[in-house]
C-alpha cells in the first residue's frame, strides 16, 4: 500500500469517527414498542371519553371536562414515553460503553425541542380559541417534522418515520373526523412497527 491510500484510509477512518461522535446511536427498538403501546392505550380512553363516556346531544356542554380528561391522558402518555426513553437509552448507553450526554444527544435534542416546542406553542393556541379539529393533526405533523429535523443527528431511519408522521398528519387535516384514528396509527402503530424493525435489526447487527 502506497502512502496516498494509507492517507486516505486514515481520512475516511477520521471521518468515520467525526460522524460516529456527531450521531447519537443508543435509541432502542424495545423503547418504540413500548411508546407505540402507551400511545394506543392513550387512544382508547380518548375515544371512550369522547364517543362513549358522554352523550352525543349535551357533548358541548361537557367540553371542558373531556379536555381536562384528554389532557391528563397526553400527560401520563408522555410522561411514561420519556422515562421509558431515558431508562432504555441509558441501559443500551451503558452496555455498548458510550456515554449519554455526549455531542449527538446534545445535537439530537435541541433540533428535536425546536420544532417541538413551536408546535406546543402552536396547539396550545388552536386548543385555546375553540380549534380541537385540527389539534391531532398538528400533533403529527410537528411530530414529525422534529424527526425529519433530528434525524442528521441518529440513524437514518428516523427520517423515514418523521415522513411517515408528516404525511398521516396532513391526511388526517385533509379528511375531517378521522383524527383520533389517524393519531392512534402515527404514534401507536407505526412506533411500534419501527420498534419490531429496529430489534430485527439489532438482533442481525449482533449476530
Amino acid at each position: 500500500m502506497n502512502e496516498s491510500e494509507k492517507l486516505l484510509g486514515e481520512l475516511k477512518n477520521i471521518r468515520d469517527i467525526m460522524e460516529r461522535s456527531s450521531r447519537f446511536l443508543s435509541l432502542s427498538g424495545l423503547s418504540g414498542i413500548l411508546i407505540g403501546i402507551y400511545a394506543l392505550i392513550g387512544a382508547a380512553l380518548a375515544y371512550r371519553i369522547v364517543y362513549i363516556q358522554f352523550p352525543t346531544d349535551y357533548r358541548q356542554e361537557y367540553v371542558n371536562d373531556v379536555l381536562t380528561q384528554l389532557f391528563v391522558i397526553a400527560v401520563v402518555v408522555l410522561l411514561l414515553s420519556l422515562i421509558t426513553i431515558f431508562l432504555l437509552t441509558t441501559k443500551k448507553a451503558k452496555k455498548a460503553g458510550k456515554e449519554i450526554w455526549g455531542p449527538g444527544s446534545k445535537l439530537l435534542l435541541l433540533n428535536l425541542l425546536i420544532p417541538l416546542l413551536a408546535g406546543g406553542i402552536f396547539i396550545t393556541s388552536l386548543t385555546l380559541r375553540g380549534y380541537y379539529g385540527i389539534i391531532s393533526p398538528s400533533f403529527l405533523i410537528f411530530y414529525g417534522l422534529a424527526l425529519v429535523n433530528a434525524a442528521k443527528y441518529t440513524r437514518p431511519e428516523i427520517l423515514s418515520l418523521g415522513i411517515v408522521e408528516i404525511l398521516l398528519g396532513l391526511t388526517a387535516a385533509i379528511v375531517p373526523g378521522y383524527g383520533l384514528y389517524l393519531w392512534a396509527v402515527g404514534f401507536g402503530l407505526v412506533h411500534i412497527i419501527y420498534g419490531a424493525i429496529y430489534l430485527r435489526n439489532e438482533s442481525k447487527n449482533t449476530k
